[in-house]
């Protein structure tokens, strides 16, 4: 659960299990916005609750606590309610995507993603 600072940027919670996709977006986000890591679910949820990021980035299948139902759980709480979030996914659904709709997710973007695709969702919640 690294940090990787930048004054004056946007603080972005990344959830991902795989490594690898977090070393990617830290490495595109790199000098533009602060990345805040977590490895599954229940991480996110308490990270949200904590350190009040300006988005979050979630991947769906993860350990301890997948996605959708953190997702939910930060849906639920005064206190991270209104955090925008992005399904970053290699689940491309159709009930999935509804489902996500349903809890309040912001953007749904299937991996492999394009950098510019990202760069371009995180921008519409500046």
């Amino acid at each position: 659960m690294a940090n990787q600072t930048n004054s004056g940027s946007k603080r972005i919670l990344v959830v991902d299990d795989d490594p690898a996709v977090i070393y990617s977006i830290r490495r595109i986000l790199a000098g533009k916005h602060t990345v805040i890591e977590a490895s599954d679910g229940e991480q996110a949820v308490v990270l949200a609750q904590n350190q009040k990021p300006d988005l979050i980035l979630m991947d769906t299948m993860m350990p301890k606590k997948d996605g959708l139902t953190a997702c939910a759980e930060i849906r639920a709480n005064p206190k991270t309610h209104a955090i925008p979030i992005i399904m970053l996914t290699g689940v491309g659904f159709e009930l999935n995507i509804k489902l996500a709709s349903i809890l309040g997710i912001n953007k749904y973007i299937t991996k492999p993603f394009k950098t510019q695709d990202l760069l371009d969702a995180i921008g519409q919640f500046s």
